[in-house]
C-alpha cells in the first residue's frame, strides 16, 4: 500500500519551521533560567576561606618546586666539580 505525500507550499513550511525554532529558543531560555535558580552559590566567608587555601597551596607547591630545583642544581654542580677534579 503506497501513501502519497501531500505537498505543502514553501511559505507555509517556512512559517511552521520558524515558529518551531522560536518555541525551541523560548523553551531553551526558560530551561536555562530554571537551572540558574537551582545553583547553590557559595557564601562570602566560604569564598574567602577557599581563596586562602588556593593561595597557600600554590605558594607551597611553588616553594617545593624551587627547593627541588636547588637540590638538582647542587647535585649537578657537585658532579661537575667531581668530574673536573678527576679529569684534571
Amino acid at each position: 500500500m503506497e501513501m502519497k505525500k501531500t505537498q505543502v507550499s514553501p511559505t507555509v513550511e517556512k512559517a511552521v519551521e520558524s515558529s518551531f525554532t522560536v518555541k525551541k529558543a523560548r523553551n531553551f531560555v526558560a530551561d536555562v533560567k530554571s537551572e540558574i535558580y537551582k545553583i547553590n552559590w557559595t557564601s562570602r566567608d566560604e569564598l574567602i576561606v577557599y581563596t586562602k587555601i588556593v593561595v597557600l597551596a600554590t605558594f607551597l607547591f611553588g616553594m617545593s618546586i624551587y627547593l627541588l630545583d636547588l637540590m638538582i642544581q647542587g647535585t649537578l654542580g657537585g658532579l661537575n666539580l667531581l668530574l673536573r677534579l678527576i679529569s684534571g
